[in-house]
């Protein structure tokens, strides 16, 4: 069997590229070793938002891109995709101050293009008592906005099954054993159940996440492959109530910008990041990450008050894949690269990086990028247009 595209990981770029490549028309096998988002896409801190704090550093392009993204899943997938009220409590110590987060907010509004669920509003301090215990010592404002919270995971299932529903096949638990790059294909094995199994494809998709180098490992013979730091980033989770909104506080630890958000009725915190080195798969909270996590809830909740780890219910990790550079991995650039080994171009390319409100416009951006090296297909499908429903599990 030949394929138009073989894609490697089942995480959200790898559901993504194939919803879109098939809408495209083309026939697309996807191998996925362990779960659907078994990674980085079931590990997130499960927003669907614009990245407000990434006007800091610059990067309003990919603002603008996500928020437009944000408002589209707003709309195909409702059951899934939801607008939360967004808090951002400033304090007399707080290093941004209240006409720094305004300034920022009127921009992410314009962004936003000023829809019903771009604005923002300041609360008025008569409110303050009823939002979530928040301690309103040394509280000069509080502003609120709208953003997008989803289940990372099952958004993740749910693309895949539109991908699915258009003709893609899934191959799961599936192991990518090699590739060997040929003129026109790449000649594939992997494994199902212990069974080897062999395909061609005219384009190799690496979307393996923290994986992907290891993937190209496989390939004889091995393809350049791009530096990359993995950032990891834990969440807690306490048996406490859920909030009625999701609070954006800055650690007092190194202002650092930390979520406390509701998760399945229960209180989400995170996200941290810290340089990981080592098998992705091993990746899990530090005890001095669930201590920086417990300190930031002490903070700001009286109910939090003094919180340690023992009242720690559940944590996970996550693994971002980032360029490699120094410095601290919250100022560093959050867009997505297409890498293509020039010597066997462009029949294998792997995705570095990327963020889950982006998904669908990171795999239109791909497959246009490489639709001039495949054969012309009748497009099936628009992906702005398809429905994203969850599915049952």
């Amino acid at each position: 069997m030949i394929y138009d595209m073989v894609i490697i990981g089942g995480g959200i770029h790898g559901a993504g590229v194939a919803q879109a490549a098939a809408a495209a028309g083309y026939s697309v096998l996807v191998l996925e070793k362990m779960a659907i988002a078994h990674g980085t896409s079931s590990k997130s801190s499960k927003l669907i938002h614009g990245g407000l704090r990434y006007l800091e550093s610059g990067q309003i392009k990919l603002v603008f891109e996500c928020l437009s993204e944000r408002s589209l899943l707003l709309e195909l997938a409702p059951e899934l995709v939801r607008l939360e009220s967004f808090f951002i409590p400033i304090y007399k110590h707080t290093k941004r101050r209240p006409w720094e987060i305004r300034a920022g907010l009127s921009l992410y509004a314009a962004l936003g293009k000023f829809k019903r669920d771009a604005r923002f509003e300041r609360v008025p301090e008569a409110q303050w008592k009823n939002l979530d215990g928040i301690s309103i010592e040394n509280l000069q404002a509080v502003y609120k906005y709208n953003d997008g919270a989803t289940d990372d995971a099952a958004l993740t299932r749910a693309v895949i099954q539109s991908a699915k529903s258009l003709g893609a096949e899934l191959k799961m638990p599936a192991e990518f054993i090699s590739a060997t790059p040929g003129d026109d294909v790449n000649e594939i094995k992997y494994s199902v159940n212990g069974t080897v199994h062999s395909c061609k494809a005219r384009l190799l998709v690496n979307t393996a996440g923290p994986w992907a180098n290891a993937v190209l490992e496989k390939v004889t013979p091995t393809p350049a492959k791009r530096e990359f730091d993995l950032i990891a980033g834990a969440h807690i989770v306490l048996n406490e109530p859920a909030p009625s909104g999701i609070y954006y506080v800055e650690a007092p630890q190194d202002q650092r910008a930390v979520f406390v958000m509701p998760w399945q009725g229960k209180t989400m915190i995170g996200t941290t990041e810290t340089v990981f080195s080592g098998d992705p798969s091993d990746v899990a909270p530090l005890p001095e990450e669930e201590t920086y996590l417990c300190d930031v809830a002490s903070s700001y909740f009286s109910k939090f008050k003094n919180l340690t780890r023992e009242k720690i219910v559940e944590s996970f990790a996550g693994l971002r894949v980032l360029p490699h550079a120094s410095g601290k991995a919250f100022s560093r650039p959050r867009e997505t690269t297409f890498h293509v080994d020039k010597k066997r171009a462009p029949r294998i390319a792997t995705i570095y990086g990327g963020k889950l409100t982006a998904y669908r416009i990171t795999a239109e951006k791909f497959v246009a990028k490489f639709s001039g090296t495949l054969p012309r297909r009748k497009r099936k499908a628009e992906t702005r247009k398809l429905p994203l429903t969850p599915i049952k599990t």
